[in-house]
């Protein structure tokens, strides 16, 4: 590993596990991801059917009825550590393997991206805004491989990312997102949601352009999400995510996000506040050839002297 695609020591297991794993430069030799279960087909077809990201959670809420609140007496505990479950590289896990294509439906444009930045990996050429401290945004969220913990209140509902602190607040208190005067791209995005029994649904909009994972295609700031979130059991919590994008995507990519409750009884793992910035070895650029390198990489205090 050189100094070039060294980044930080997390990063660089990273970049060098896609390089290692990542399939030969031709797309021909990239496989087509197998096709979706009845059952996941049906829940493709539903977000088709109802058009936008705004249009299913219209109609999740409106075959909820009620007014989709929460009291304190009736609040789910979704307390303790939590991560995903699944390969890091996967925004979608039946994607299967390194040398298969994501399972989304691509624009022609947002394929052709895909392809150039595929075959720019097979030749040691990236560079991730992660790289340089930038927070994943959503709906990358989704995918980061940290430590997660989740606040539950009548009101709001925190879902905390321990990355940046990246910390998603859904208001549930019957209020609308803010007006298209008063919107404007946000790394999170706006969040609202309602409670159906102990299902919280989430329509989140409002986000910036990125990336679904380092080597997972790019989606547009025109990006919208429908989310359902449900504790299936005491250790796993089960989201099942519709993302909206026509810029990117020919019809809604659904997934199904899955993360686990970690074993704690000694209450050693906590969340904690961390930086890029805490060393110096974090400051990542990018380089004329458009991949990552280190801004002044040393080892020692005394190197920089």
């Amino acid at each position: 590993m050189t100094a070039r695609a060294g980044l930080s020591p997390v990063l660089a297991i990273l970049l060098l596990a896609s390089t290692l794993l990542a399939a030969p430069s031709a797309l021909a030799q990239r496989r087509t991801p197998p096709p979706p279960s009845p059952e996941k087909q049906a829940m493709i077809d539903l977000g088709i059917e109802h058009g936008t990201a705004r249009g299913l959670y219209d109609y999740f809420k409106h075959e909820a009825g009620g007014d989709g609140m929460l009291d304190r007496q009736n609040v789910p505990d979704w307390s303790g550590v939590w991560t995903r479950e699944g390969n890091i590289f996967f925004f979608d896990q039946d994607q299967g393997a390194m040398d298969t294509l994501p399972t989304a439906k691509l624009t022609p444009e947002f394929r052709r991206r895909l392809i150039e930045k595929l075959d720019n990996i097979d030749r040691g050429i990236e560079y991730d805004p992660l790289s340089s401290g930038s927070p994943a945004g959503m709906p990358r969220w989704f995918s980061e491989p940290f430590l997660r913990d989740f606040a539950v209140t009548p009101k709001q509902t925190w879902l905390i990312n321990e990355m940046m602190n990246e910390v998603r607040r859904v208001y549930t208190d019957g209020r609308d997102h803010p007006s298209p005067e008063d919107a404007y791209p946000l790394w999170e995005g706006d969040s609202i949601g309602f409670w159906d029994g102990d299902r919280l649904i989430i329509h989140t909009a409002q986000m910036r352009s990125g990336q679904y994972q380092r080597i997972q295609p790019e989606y547009s700031d025109e990006v919208e999400v429908v989310e359902i979130w449900e504790k299936v059991n005491d250790d796993t919590m089960q989201v099942d995510v519709w993302v909206y994008d026509p810029p990117s995507l020919e019809e809604p990519w659904y997934t199904r996000q899955i993360y686990k409750q970690l074993t704690n009884d000694d209450k050693f793992l906590r969340i904690r506040y961390w930086d890029f910035n805490e060393n110096q070895n974090n400051s990542v650029i990018k380089d004329e050839e458009g991949a990552s390198d280190f801004s002044d990489f040393t080892f020692t205090d005394s190197d920089d002297k």
